[in-house]
């Protein structure tokens, strides 16, 4: 089993993370991580090290990557969504696991929900931390 978990630098993200590293030790799958950013700063790095800390202790084997999309000016969360959803599509992952801002109705409206697009989709399993 291929399993995918976006971060993006929150709380929540590392806490999607976490359980994905347990997710994986039990059900003996594989694991990917992947940042989805416009471009890469240093914060962007900073992501990645705290990814490669948590996997390392871990003891998995996996490089953090980032995915790149300069069309994120327009609903981001939107837009980083259907970039998951590209991805589980190019590369045939069997499940992702995301963390959730518990945002409301309203943000969500405005905003939109990069969960919200993956669970809505139904393209693949997915699991959401909060």
């Amino acid at each position: 089993m291929e399993v995918l978990v976006p971060i993006d630098g929150s709380e929540c993200s590392f806490r999607a993370l976490d359980f994905a590293i347990e997710f994986v030790r039990r059900f003996e799958a594989t694991l990917h991580v992947v940042h989805v950013s416009d471009t890469e700063t240093d914060a962007t790095e900073d992501i990645l090290n705290r990814a490669r800390e948590r996997l390392d202790e871990a003891g998995i084997r996996d490089e953090p990557e980032v995915s790149t999309d300069v069309d994120l000016a327009f609903r981001p969360a939107e837009r980083i969504g259907e970039d998951i959803l590209s991805l589980v599509a190019e590369r045939g992952y069997d499940h992702v696991v995301m963390g959730h801002h518990g945002s409301g109705t309203l943000d969500r409206a405005i905003l939109g929900s990069a969960a919200h697009t993956v669970v809505e989709e139904e393209a693949v399993a997915v699991t959401i931390v909060p």
